[in-house]
């Protein structure tokens, strides 16, 4: 009964997390493998799109390339899953918990990895990828959400690094098996994610589930074992008690700022509040949305869907996989820098800097192509033997310089930092379904840009070439200026203090914002955590 649980509380806002131990990094590095399916299965089709086999099996057997419509609804049907599952999985977590969601999410993907395998032509591989997006959707809504409420901070980029090993992994396999004059130059790319959901799956199972969501579903004794587990210390311990006074407490503190009496009030609480106030739950809605959703405008994913056939059409790049390859590679090496830089720094300050690095990028790339790089061609031999060479190889070489570069901006600032501030800006009662909503928004406009790239690149399309590069540079500039003005700084805060920064401060003030008190201090009697409280939280457990 929860009238016999007492807990520590204390009033030092330095003090309201146990040490975290290298289990629950260990476990938290684990459960971030779930972004190499993100990864890998956005970017092997980038390898596939250009292989001689595949484009014969969807196209017939004298095509060379794959038409527009066909491209765009291959690469951006799986895109249109993720949407849907990230929105589903919500839900689900909150239902049956974040690490069961997680496992269910891997067998919905191995699932439409297995039609994949099996397809022989354009119908059961869209469908297989639809499948596998649904899948894909439950794992990179929930991973981040599980992360988050497991391990604060800046360990959360671990799951972006797990994207940046995905698409260097898809890219290493895709150069290996592009020549292959068989079916496993597209069966063998595919096959593989089998064992990303299998590995994953399997050890989730040995997995706790965060202690968060048991104190939200009214489980106090759950959480503090599961605690227990991912602090290594004994569920006596003040350290432990401490912690879970302080979730227990703010669990209370949002119930009571959000009520929630069924499925519905708990999705339309996430759309709740004035949006000129900046701690209201529309606000961290639209910021949470909105940031996954500048993410992808910064065209990063144009590199990592589009760069082989589009650097095949400059004629300027002898081997543009080894290309493709290489770009992964920069994006995986330059990732693990967030580590470091996103507790030292802060995430406002890399977003905004980072922003800045990647527009200038964009517009030099765009500015050299359209003078004397990408978009100055001739063409060499005639008929059939006829290619297309770059006028100023040398400006072409200094492009690929430059996208370099703007990788490495969006590695060390918007790759991570994106995920780790959605994972911890929405309050609990709101938090599964928050983050859901955000992770969709980045498959959306994931799914949006999949689809008009290849019309605005496409040489019997828009054939924009280097001018596309005026299109992301612009974007980029409007995620700087967004970043200013609406990102808060959450560095070095808990997901619990997060909630009182936003709430007495503006993002452009935020970053000076010091915690003053803690939430188990204000129901706290003698030291110890009022059993009222804890009673209450109980008896209002809810699975919405």
């Amino acid at each position: 009964m929860a009238g016999g649980i007492v807990l520590a509380t204390t009033s030092d806002v330095n003090f309201i997390e146990a040490p975290v131990t290298w289990k629950a990094y260990l476990i938290c590095a684990f459960a971030s493998f779930g972004g190499v399916f993100f990864g890998y299965d956005s970017a092997y089709i980038n390898g596939v799109t250009g292989s001689k086999v595949f484009i014969q099996i969807i196209e017939g057997p004298t095509a060379t390339a794959l038409t527009g419509p066909h491209q765009s609804l291959i690469v951006s049907i799986l895109s249109a899953g993720t949407f849907f599952g990230a929105i589903i999985a919500g839900d689900c977590a909150e239902l049956i918990g974040r690490r069961l969601t997680i496992i269910i999410g891997c067998l919905i993907y191995m699932t439409g990895v297995i039609l994949q395998v099996a397809s022989q032509g354009l119908g059961l591989l869209v469908a297989g990828r639809l499948i596998a997006g649904l899948g894909v959707g439950f794992e990179s809504a929930i991973v981040i959400l599980y992360m988050s409420e497991i391990v604060r901070g800046a360990l959360v980029a671990g799951y972006q690094f797990a994207i940046t090993i995905g698409l260097l992994l898809a890219s290493i396999v895709d150069y290996f098996t592009e020549n292959r004059p068989d079916t496993g130059s597209y069966r063998i790319p595919i096959g593989i994610q089998f064992l990303f959901g299998l590995v994953l799956g399997i050890g989730l199972i040995f997995l706790p589930e965060s202690p968060r969501y048991f104190v939200k579903r009214g489980r106090i004794e759950k959480a503090r074992d599961s605690l227990s587990r991912l602090r290594g210390q004994p569920g006596t311990s003040e350290y432990i008690e401490t912690e879970l006074s302080e979730i227990i407490a703010n669990e209370e503190y949002e119930r009571a700022l959000i009520p929630t009496t069924g499925w519905l009030s708990g999705w339309a609480n996430c759309f709740k509040g004035s949006l000129w106030k900046s701690n209201s739950n529309l606000r961290k809605t639209i910021l949470g949305t909105s940031l996954q959703m500048m993410q992808q405008w910064t065209g990063i994913n144009f590199i990592f869907y589009y760069s082989t056939p589009f650097l095949q059409s400059t004629g300027a790049i002898g081997n543009t996989f080894l290309i493709s390859l290489i770009f992964n590679l920069i994006d995986t090496v330059c990732t693990p820098i967030s580590f470091y830089t996103m507790e030292k720094f802060g995430r406002r300050i890399l977003l905004i800097w980072g922003a800045f690095g990647m527009l200038s990028c964009q517009f030099i790339i765009a500015i050299v192509g359209v003078t004397v790089g990408f978009n100055k061609t001739h063409t060499v031999g005639t008929g059939p033997t006829a290619t297309t060479v770059a006028d100023n190889t040398a400006a072409v070489n200094a492009q690929i310089a430059f996208i370099a570069i703007y990788i490495f901006f969006f590695a060390a600032s918007w790759g991570p930092g994106a995920w780790i501030v959605i994972g911890e800006i929405f309050p609990l009662p709101i938090r599964a379904r928050g983050v859901a909503l955000s992770t969709a928004s980045n498959w959306l406009w994931n799914t949006i840009i999949a689809v008009i790239t290849p019309y605005m690149v496409n040489q019997d399309e828009g054939n924009l070439k280097s001018a596309v590069f005026f299109i992301w540079g612009g974007l980029c500039t409007a995620a700087f200026i967004y970043s200013y003005f609406l990102v808060p700084e959450t560095k070095g805060l808990s997901l619990e203090q997060v909630d009182k920064m936003m709430e007495e401060t503006t993002p452009r003030t935020s970053s000076k914002w010091v915690p003053h008190e803690t939430f188990a201090s204000l129901g706290a009697s003698h030291g110890k955590l009022d059993t009222s409280v804890i009673m209450d939280v109980e008896r209002k457990a809810s699975v919405f």
